[in-house]
């Protein structure tokens, strides 16, 4: 009896020291925040120790838990219909909300969803409840997109599956089957699949033969850019949940299909030191000091090697590949782009992309909404429903719609 009551109080210690983590004052909800991070831990070092093992890749494995506990059936309701559907060999879900009145025609949204390009699916409650919450709040037929995934597969592919997607959905047939408005069509993500939607939105202002093409793009704390992992808010949130910087430069390795070998490398930014004359074009591009405001700058400096390893870009080209790297493109390519929104939240190493891509079309005349939340973290917008409901996932979901139904 003795020995239980020494234990008890020392696992609890033991919890509460790995729950624990310093947060900013600012954030909504730190303790819940801090519960999900802590699970977020436990599942990765479980799922890397399977790795380890070599009994199967740590993604297929938490990607494999994600939607074992996760999974929804493809259930209609009397409110919106749901369905499954083949997309030029991409798989999708639609959200189709009933008639009203007269209306013949409705508004559209292609979502594409976020998980480091390797994680989570379009049939998870977390994004089928925003795509139906968006359906009806919006009377809009959601495409939400179930693009494939690294280990399966590395970039390009899950670029092209977005794009080959999109286009298949806004053929005038498509669109005439779905009833949906051909001029009231936008692209729209969440973090990798804010970069998706950048990248696809990108490439159909190139198309010439493109018949509809969207108006609208809204970028949710996109990830942008991997130049430079030094960012006031790289810095800044370099710990914090959900996405510290060591993860997302992971994400970055596993997606360009690089070695864990090189992510010190990145983090330093040795792949854009001054001699890698393959990136010297690009940093007028990537220049936070004039793209960012003095509320993100802060104190920070910038970390620019003089000297590093070219031969990081000649392993992993796509590093500088604007299909991969949207924020990589130039002004004239910008200048093409639709109406843009663009959420950021105070405390994610993602804030700054976001910041510095709208700050890019302001400049190259395109209508910008930078829309940045100073207590809100990466991830937010889909935890809107028990027992991860936050605050923080109601207001930016709110928001977001919002500027949806005001401009769409």
């Amino acid at each position: 009896m003795r020995a239980a009551w020494l234990l008890v109080p020392a696992l609890a210690a033991l919890s509460a020291y790995y729950v624990y983590l310093p947060l900013p004052g600012a954030v909504s909800d730190p303790w819940k925040l801090m519960l999900l991070d802590a699970t977020f831990r436990a599942v990765q070092q479980t799922c890397h120790l399977i790795h380890y093992l070599r009994l199967s890749h740590h993604l297929i494995v938490l990607n494999y838990l994600i939607c074992t506990f996760d999974k929804l059936k493809s259930v209609s309701s009397e409110d919106v219909k749901i369905t499954d559907a083949v997309f030029d060999g991409v798989e999708v879900r639609v959200f189709e909300p009933p008639a009203k009145g007269d209306e013949s025609l409705k508004r559209s949204v292609v979502y594409i969803h976020g998980g480091g390009w390797a994680l989570a699916s379009a049939r998870t409650s977390l994004y089928n409840n925003l795509c139906r919450i968006m359906a009806e709040s919006l009377n809009a037929v959601v495409v939400s997109v179930e693009y494939r995934l690294v280990p399966e597969v590395c970039f390009p592919e899950q670029y092209h599956d977005a794009l080959r997607a999109t286009k298949h959905f806004l053929q005038p047939d498509v669109l005439a089957e779905y009833s949906v408005d051909p001029s009231r069509i936008a692209i729209s993500g969440d973090s990798a699949g804010g970069n998706l939607a950048a990248a696809v939105c990108q490439q159909l202002s190139k198309d010439e033969d493109l018949p509809v093409r969207p108006k609208l793009q809204a970028l949710i704390y996109p990830v942008l850019q991997a130049f430079d992992f030094n960012t006031p808010s790289y810095q800044q949130n370099m710990n914090m949940p959900v996405l510290p910087r060591y993860v997302m430069i992971n994400y970055w390795i596993d997606y360009i299909n690089g070695n864990y070998d090189l992510a010190h490398e990145l983090l330093v930014n040795n792949h854009t030191a001054l001699n890698v004359g393959r990136a010297l074009s690009f940093r007028a591009r990537l220049n936070w000091t004039s793209l960012l405001p003095p509320s993100f700058k802060k104190n920070y400096e910038p970390v620019v090697q003089s000297t590093g390893s070219e031969a990081i870009v000649e392993r992993l080209p796509a590093l500088l590949d604007v299909r991969a790297v949207p924020l990589l493109a130039d002004d004239a390519r910008c200048a093409r782009r639709s109406r843009t929104y663009v959420l950021t939240c105070e405390n994610d190493v993602l804030r700054d992309d976001g910041a510095m891509y709208a700050a890019r079309l302001e400049r190259a005349g395109v209508p910008v909404t930078l829309d940045h939340f100073h207590d809100c973290f990466h991830g937010c917008m889909i935890f809107t429903v028990w027992p991860t409901d936050f605050s923080a996932g109601v207001k930016t979901r709110n928001s977001y719609i919002k500027w949806l139904d005001e401009n769409l």
